[in-house]
């Protein structure tokens, strides 16, 4: 056995987590470098074991906790706005291929011709919409009214029962 296998071993030897058994016993009876460091580790091990736990200091846990959230919360925003641009420049290379696709196709021609149409349209409903408002506007008041009054109704029936 060597002594870098059992240098991984010194400190678990050291603070009782590990038994040195077999090889590792042997080796360490057998090597003055690695006795010397396990019995550095053990005295090291019962300085800290010896010395008192200082106090946290007031709200520790409170403020900490705060901090991982922040922290948290920060990066978790960062995600956010960077999966946001992607989806627009997603969006935006899908707007632009469709555009493509549609002048090459000679689609973007015929479609001048729909839009003159539908401004055409656009312009008759902006000429027959001033003149008719007022019956749209009694409509719906006269709808609101009838509403108003059944809702009115039904609440006190329920009272009654």
């Amino acid at each position: 056995m060597f002594c870098d296998e059992v240098i991984d071993a010194i400190e678990p030897i050291a603070a009782g987590e590990l038994t040195p058994e077999g090889r590792v016993a042997s080796h360490l009876a057998t090597c003055p470098n690695c006795a010397a460091a396990l019995a550095s580790a053990r005295r090291v091990d019962q300085m800290l074991q010896s010395r008192a736990v200082p106090k946290p200091a007031p709200q520790f846990s409170t403020r900490t906790m705060a901090l991982v959230r922040r922290r948290r919360w920060r990066r978790d925003q960062m995600v956010d706005a960077g999966f946001n641009v992607a989806l627009l420049i997603i969006g935006i290379g899908i707007v632009a291929a469709g555009v493509m696709a549609l002048n090459r196709s000679g689609l973007i021609a015929a479609s001048n011709g729909t839009l003159d149409v539908l401004g055409a349209a656009l312009g008759v409903v902006r000429q027959r919409v001033p003149s008719s408002m007022g019956v749209y506007v009694g409509a719906t008041l006269l709808l609101i009214t009838g509403l108003g009054i059944w809702w009115w109704a039904e609440r006190d029936t329920r009272g009654l029962h």
